[in-house]
């Protein structure tokens, strides 16, 4: 493995590391509209990563031997990422964000600790899209490259920045110092470049199914985005709000462009 190949995998948890930092400079809480807006964000980046990055690419690589059928590969890999997914949430015990939970020290750490588990579920389908993305660029035969692997992984680290900071300063808040609560924010995401890297090496040995992969990471992102990210930004009855919207489109947009300008 190159340092390219290295770095590229390593820059999803350098932006949840900067995420989970902001606990040194700013108050305990996020304020929820920013977190709405936030979480929109970062499920407008992995629809477009998905899609862009992975989807597309994925049919790319079996045009030629399939043609009209190209598509199967990319929507067989994608549902069976949705449902892996779906058997993680429902096999590993953990807590979605549930604004309605009783207040109170033990609640708060309670509810915090379960949410770092569901973050830890959750990086490990977006590090192995980083890993199959880079494995594409190494064995795909120019159907995805350095540059578009290098914007995905650039997207889901943008996308990581407020997961960082939404475990670190509950934590805070819950009674950990400020330098438990960053280090348990960055130890969140140091399963994304695990679980690339072991995507790269596996991927070698399975260089036919790859276009499997690339979708099969796509249905997992959209698993998270439909079931985590959609519902904390927009919110339901009293607390429903537009900026979750507002915020997915602005990440959509971002991450479209990205992808196309280095891809």
């Amino acid at each position: 493995m190159n340092s390219q190949v290295f770095w590229g995998v390593m820059i999803p948890l350098i932006g949840t590391s900067l995420g989970s930092a902001l606990v040194f400079v700013m108050r305990d809480q996020i304020n929820p509209k920013v977190q709405k807006g936030l979480s929109g964000f970062a499920a407008g980046v992995m629809v477009a990563a998905s899609i862009w990055s992975l989807l597309i690419p994925a049919m790319d690589m079996v045009e030629v031997k399939m043609d009209k059928f190209s598509w199967i590969p990319a929507t067989v890999g994608f549902l069976i990422g949705i449902f892996f997914l779906l058997f993680l949430d429902n096999s590993i015990p953990h807590q979605h964000i549930d604004s309605d939970q009783p207040e109170g020290p033990k609640n708060n750490l309670r509810s915090t600790t379960m949410m770092v588990l569901a973050v830890v579920i959750h990086n490990i389908p977006e590090g192995m899209a980083v890993g199959v993305a880079y494995a594409g660029a190494i064995y795909g035969k120019g159907s995805v490259s350095l540059a578009q692997a290098l914007a995905l992984s650039l997207g889901i680290a943008i996308q990581n920045f407020p997961e960082g900071a939404i475990i670190s300063m509950p934590l805070r808040s819950a009674g950990f110092d400020k330098k438990k609560s960053f280090l348990a924010g960055v130890g969140s995401g140091v399963v994304e470049p695990i679980a690339a890297i072991v995507t790269i090496l596996l991927s070698q040995i399975m260089i036919p199914i790859l276009p499997y992969l690339l979708s099969f990471a796509a249905g997992a992102m959209f698993y998270v985005v439909v079931e985590e990210l959609i519902p904390e930004a927009t919110g339901e009855g009293e607390t429903h709000t537009n900026i979750g919207t507002l915020g997915f489109s602005a990440g959509f947009a971002i991450m479209m462009i990205l992808d196309v300008m280095l891809g």
